[in-house]
C-alpha cells in the first residue's frame, strides 16, 4: 500500500529550543522518501522519528543558512555507513556549491554509495519520475532560495454507470484503460480525468512570484512563517513570511492542508499561529507543525 505523508524533523528558526530541533522534514511519497533542509542534529531525530537512511532518495536544500543544511554531513554520511543500495540525488542552489562540497566532505569518511549531485539555477523542472515531477521556484531571501513542488501526473478515474451505459465490463475495463478504445467507445466516454495530488515545500522567504506559483492548487503546503503579524516589518527585512502572509497564500492558491513551520524562538504560543492564519481567511485543513509528527498527504479529491 503506498504511503504519502510528511514526517516533521524539525521547527525551529536560526537556532533551537528545547521543544523544537532545526529544520528537517521528510516526505514519504510511495516507495520513496525526499528530504528537505536537514538542519543541525537531523540524523538523530531521524532515529527518534524511525526514519532509516535507507528511506531517502533524494536531498533538497531550499538555501545554505545553517539551519537548513547544517545535518547534510550527518546525513550524507549515514547514509554511507549504511551502505544505502540506491542512487540518492542532492539538489541545491548552484550558488552555494561550496557550501555543499564543504558539508559533503566535512571530515573524513568511506563514500559507499552514488550520490549525484543535481544543482539549482533556475525555476522549471529538476526531475521525472512514474509518481511524480520535481519542480523548483526561486524565493527572496538574502541569500539564493529555492522552493520545491512535487506534482503528479493527472491519471483517469473510471465512472462505473458510464460503463454499464455502454456495456463495457469484465476484462474489457482493463483493456479501454490500456488500448484508450473499445470499438466506437472511448477512454473519454466511460471515464474523467483524475488529477494527480500536488505538494509544496516553501521556506525563507518574503512574498514573491515564486510563492505563489509554488502554492497553486496544493494538496499539501508545507510553508514557513517565522514571524506573526504584528512583526512584519521584521519579516519583510530578514526575507520572511508571517502566519497570516503564509495563510493568505495558501488560501489564494486553493491549498487543501497548510502546514506552517519554522518559528522564531521569541514566540511561547504556538496557537496564536493558527489564530492568525484563520484570521487571514484560510478554512482548509491546517496544522501548526511540531517536532516528530507525521502529517498525511490528503487523500485525491
Amino acid at each position: 500500500m503506498s504511503v504519502r505523508e510528511l514526517v516533521v524533523l524539525g521547527t525551529a528558526s536560526q537556532v533551537p529550543t528545547r521543544h523544537r530541533n532545526h529544520n528537517g522534514y521528510l516526505l514519504r511519497w510511495d516507495g520513496e522518501g525526499i528530504l528537505f533542509d536537514p538542519g543541525e542534529g537531523t540524523q538523530r531525530q531521524m532515529l527518534r522519528a524511525g526514519v532509516a537512511a535507507h528511506d531517502l532518495h533524494r536531498l533538497c536544500v531550499t538555501h545554505f543558512h545553517g539551519d537548513h543544511s547544517l545535518g547534510l554531513a550527518g546525513v550524507i554520511q549515514r547514509i554511507n555507513l549504511d551502505r544505502v543500495p540506491h542512487e540518492i540525488s542532492a539538489h541545491y542552489p548552484r550558488s552555494g556549491q561550496k557550501f555543499f562540497d564543504r558539508l559533503r566532505y566535512a571530515t573524513a569518511y568511506r563514500e559507499t554509495v552514488a550520490l549525484t549531485e543535481a544543482p539549482v539555477d533556475a525555476d522549471g523542472v529538476l526531475a521525472a519520475t512514474r509518481t511524480y515531477t520535481l519542480e523548483a521556484r526561486r524565493l527572496s531571501h538574502p541569500v539564493e532560495s529555492y522552493g520545491y513542488r512535487i506534482v503528479e501526473p493527472d491519471g483517469r478515474r473510471m465512472l462505473p454507470e458510464r460503463l454499464a451505459a455502454h456495456g463495457v465490463r469484465g476484462p474489457d475495463v482493463g483493456r479501454i484503460q490500456r488500448e484508450g478504445a473499445l470499438g466506437d467507445v472511448t477512454l473519454d466516454d466511460v471515464s474523467e480525468v483524475r488529477r494527480g495530488q500536488r505538494f509544496a515545500f516553501v521556506m525563507d522567504t518574503r512574498l514573491c512570484d515564486g510563492v505563489h506559483a509554488l502554492a497553486e492548487g496544493c494538496d499539501m503546503l508545507v510553508i514557513e512563517s517565522t514571524f506573526l503579524d504584528e512583526d512584519v516589518r521584521l519579516a519583510t527585512d530578514h526575507g520572511h513570511l508571517t502566519a497570516g502572509q503564509a495563510a493568505t497564500v495558501a488560501r489564494d492558491a486553493g491549498v487543501r492542508h497548510l502546514v506552517l513551520t519554522h518559528f522564531s524562538q521569541r514566540y511561547s504560543d504556538p496557537e496564536e499561529f493558527e489564530r492568525q492564519a484563520r484570521a487571514a481567511g484560510f478554512e482548509g485543513e491546517l496544522t501548526v507543525a511540531h517536532d516528530l509528527q507525521r502529517v498525511p498527504v490528503p487523500k485525491r479529491r
